[in-house]
């Protein structure tokens, strides 16, 4: 009988300490509303949304040759000229693709929510670090580093069912905070590899390459505005992750997937606006090549133009022919 007794409150120990544990991580994702969390609000132009689908629709003719096609390509083009009246156009802008990089701007933003309301205490040397090499160098090793940092878990050996609830609801803190701001049809919760995923990141997939992290184009150029008008987590902190997707895009580069000239940079080499300013995350993999770019041009243009491309990664001249098209058009919308 004792040992029954003692065997019960030790379960009745563990389970308190789960719910204890539960609670603490439901309290750790929710934002400080006090900061931010103001309704968003970007209304679709039938202007902007002309001018995307003609920049596409050039682009997917201009590449039929080699099969192209509308599947292949998404995009969402903001209008950012007066923050007060923000305008939008959207190409398949809510279908879900894996984004390769380009996730690493939601973790640097969550990262910089975590500080602000003290669930990370410090800005370390170490985390610093981790955050730099992640958007700037686009490091996979760094960003598994940071996803630890926001979620408390770790990789290594696969888990018992029970233990791997536990975990994987951890894992998803950074899910539940973009749905708190309103995010939808989007999935942030997964490491970025080199390779492959194995353990329990692999059991996080179910085995099957499920539960991958998907964006839409339109979430990610969402998330890319509210930085640029300093309106994610604070305008400080904003500013700081501003500073970190600089792009200077002069010059030229040997490597052709370099962030910043490879991508939306070229359209702006070519149409010769040295004094444009840049700011990027881009992703790309064997199958994908992805750009989510804000733009400021010397004539008074401000916009976030970001299109994921798939299945046609080698492909380098997709992206900055749609940014080319855009720009040289862009003053007729108004």
């Amino acid at each position: 009988m004792k040992k029954l007794t003692s065997a019960f409150f030790l379960l009745l120990i563990v389970c308190l300490n789960f719910v204890k544990a539960d609670a603490q991580t439901k309290q750790s994702v929710k934002p400080n509303s006090k900061k931010i969390h103001q309704p968003f609000v970007i209304e679709s132009s039938p202007a902007l949304q002309t001018l995307l689908d003609a920049a596409v629709g050039e682009t997917l003719n201009g590449y039929a040759p080699k099969n192209l096609t509308a599947d292949n390509v998404a995009a969402t083009l903001i209008d950012l000229r007066d923050p007060n009246n923000l305008k939008m156009g959207s190409y398949r802008g809510e279908q879900k693709i894996y984004p390769a990089s380009v996730v690493k701007m939601f973790y640097m933003a969550a990262i910089h929510q975590w500080l602000e309301d003290g669930k990370i205490k410090t800005l370390s040397p170490e985390l610093t670090r981790g955050v730099k090499d992640m958007i700037v160098d686009s490091s996979n090793e760094a960003t598994q580093y940071i996803l630890d940092v926001l979620t408390d878990t770790s990789s290594g050996g696969e888990l018992p069912a029970r233990e791997f609830a536990a975990w994987s609801y951890k894992r998803n803190a950074v899910n539940r905070y973009f749905a708190s701001l309103g995010y939808q049809n989007i999935n942030v919760n997964q490491k970025t590899h080199c390779e492959d995923a194995y353990g329990r990141e692999q059991q996080f997939r179910n085995y099957k390459g499920e539960n991958r992290n998907m964006l839409t184009t339109d979430a990610t150029a969402r998330l890319m505005t509210k930085i640029a008008l300093g309106k994610s987590v604070s305008q400080e902190r904003s500013r700081q992750m501003m500073d970190l997707m600089k792009r200077d895009f002069s010059g030229t580069s040997k490597d052709a997937d370099d962030q910043a000239h490879g991508f939306t940079a070229i359209a702006l080499n070519e149409l010769n606006l040295k004094d444009a300013k840049l700011w990027s995350k881009a992703g790309w993999t064997s199958k994908s090549r992805h750009d989510a770019a804000y733009v400021e041009t010397p004539d008074g243009l401000k916009f976030v133009l970001v299109v994921f491309t798939e299945n046609f990664a080698e492909e380098r001249g997709i992206i900055p022919s749609i940014a080319n098209k855009i720009i040289k058009n862009f003053k007729q919308t108004r």
